[in-house]
């Protein structure tokens, strides 16, 4: 495990920041290398900033910089060496979050006294990793990085106190001229520094983009909310922010795996866009990569909704999904495995015809609900009739789930509904002996978990066959009626 803080930051945030960038990726990581120290110099020293960049959704130079904007892009300027200024604030933009993630964690911690604690601990590597041009730019910034102590503390010598202290305005602007003049000397001198041997490694440590995804209900409220980041602190952040803005208790499921970036894209709209989804019935959205899909109760709702959010997402695509009739589907399913039952022969009936023609079906469980609607009990009653003449073998009923909520609830709620549907044909006759229950949670999607229908197509029951003379299971699909027997 390192110690030194500066290389865990150039190992673990670097990779997460220009994974996905292609250009200028050597004056990037140079600037994020510079970067680093001086983040943590002013941390050290002023640790009032911890907190309040904890308490930013996506925290920014502009938040240090808050009364030295002029300096801030003299600072661009010079760490940032040929790459354009722009790309350099956004590249040091997005490493400020997953820098405080490192720090909470090696801190074991996010309260600010924790990771100041930790910070003084390693202030020999930060301070040998220091750039010699960033110093003036930390004293006026209000840090003394030769004694430790911020300017703002009381000098030990007392005549300068009395013959001096109306003259101190002066020392801000003096150090922002020495800044001008080291940045154009002392920079070259660091350009031409031996580059690295290679561009940034690519690393698993976050594979995925982070993903934010929230439904609405008829009364335009919060139904299903997921956050996938491994950045703790944002995580607690938005759930506050989705609390309040819904007035609901739980909030959003949220999964902290490390294969996810730590940021999202435009991320800090997010609350400006939760107030406008607020009140609007049967909204989905999914807040991922650089885009964002909307999904509305009606196209004209949907396409609302994007004009007035796309000025906030200038970094994004809004894409409008066309809704999903859910009662259309439902019952073109159930039709569709009427008719496919009816066509059997009762007197020789096999269980993969049976099986093929339930999974023509769709059964839509209420949300968290293991009830079994009624349009579909009519195919049960009808299923069963037939199963009960065919002998030799069991019927395997999975339960799936989408990937809304976690692995466990996910995997129970399958477990229960699967059982639902046993119980219904025992009820209606069958052997028990001939069925048997599984919950596979979301481990066994069909479709993209990223859009609503594609969640409306993974939470399903699948009928399989299991011959008991051979103990074979065999998978059923559209074909199934028309495939040789066992």
């Amino acid at each position: 495990m390192l110690t030194n803080i500066i290389e865990l930051l150039q190992q673990q945030v670097t990779p997460i920041v220009l994974q996905s960038e292609i250009e200028h990726l050597l004056e990037k990581k140079h600037a994020l290398d510079n970067f680093y120290p001086i983040l943590l110099s002013l941390l050290k020293q002023k640790p009032d900033y911890i907190t309040e960049l904890q308490n930013h959704l996506n925290p920014r130079l502009s938040d240090i910089f808050t009364t030295h904007q002029s300096l801030k892009e003299k600072f661009i300027e010079a760490i940032g060496s040929t790459a354009p200024p722009s790309e350099i604030e956004e590249t040091l933009n997005n490493a400020i979050a997953p820098t405080l993630g490192v720090l909470e964690t090696q801190a074991g911690s996010n309260n600010q006294q924790a990771i100041e604690h930790f910070l003084l601990n390693h202030s020999t590597d930060i301070a040998v990793a220091l750039p010699l041009w960033a110093k003036p730019l930390l004293a006026a910034l209000g840090v003394n990085t030769l004694v430790g102590e911020t300017l703002h503390q009381s000098p030990s010598n007392a005549s300068y106190i009395g013959s001096k202290k109306q003259n101190r305005w002066w020392v801000p602007v003096l150090f922002i001229i020495v800044l001008g003049v080291i940045c154009a000397l002392l920079f070259k001198m660091c350009s031409r520094d031996e580059q690295p041997n290679s561009v940034v490694e690519n690393t698993n440590i976050a594979s995925k983009p982070a993903k934010f995804q929230l439904t609405t209900g008829q009364d335009g409220m919060l139904v299903t909310c997921q956050i996938f980041t491994s950045n703790k602190s944002y995580i607690d952040i938005l759930q506050t922010e989705v609390k309040q803005i819904f007035t609901h208790p739980v909030g959003c499921g949220a999964d902290d795996n490390s294969q996810f970036h730590q940021t999202l894209i435009d991320q800090e709209a997010i609350p400006s866009v939760l107030k406008m989804i607020k009140g609007t019935p049967n909204v989905s959205m999914t807040w991922m990569g650089d885009q964002l899909s909307i999904q509305a109760k009606s196209n004209a709702v949907a396409t609302e909704l994007a004009q007035k959010i796309q000025p906030l997402v200038k970094n994004m695509q809004i894409v409008k999904q066309q809704p999903l009739d859910v009662n259309q589907a439902v019952g073109s399913s159930v039709s569709s495995a009427e008719k496919a039952l009816a066509s059997l022969n009762p007197e020789h009936v096999r269980a993969l015809d049976v099986a093929t023609a339930l999974n023509l079906q769709i059964i839509n469980f209420e949300p968290y609900s293991s009830e079994i609607p009624e349009i579909n009990q009519s195919i049960l009653d009808q299923a069963a009739a037939l199963i009960r003449r065919a002998p030799q073998v069991n019927l395997v009923i999975e339960g799936h789930t989408d990937n809304v909520g976690t692995a466990q609830d996910n995997k129970e709620l399958s477990v229960k509904r699967a059982q639902a549907v046993m119980d219904y044909l025992i009820k209606k006759g069958v052997d028990p002996a001939k069925l048997q229950a599984v919950g596979m949670g979301a481990e066994k999607p069909i479709a993209d978990n990223n859009t609503p229908e594609g969640q409306f197509k993974n939470r399903r029951i699948e009928f399989t066959v299991l011959n008991t003379e051979t103990g074979k299971a065999r998978q059923v699909n559209e074909q199934g009626v028309s495939t040789g027997s066992y």
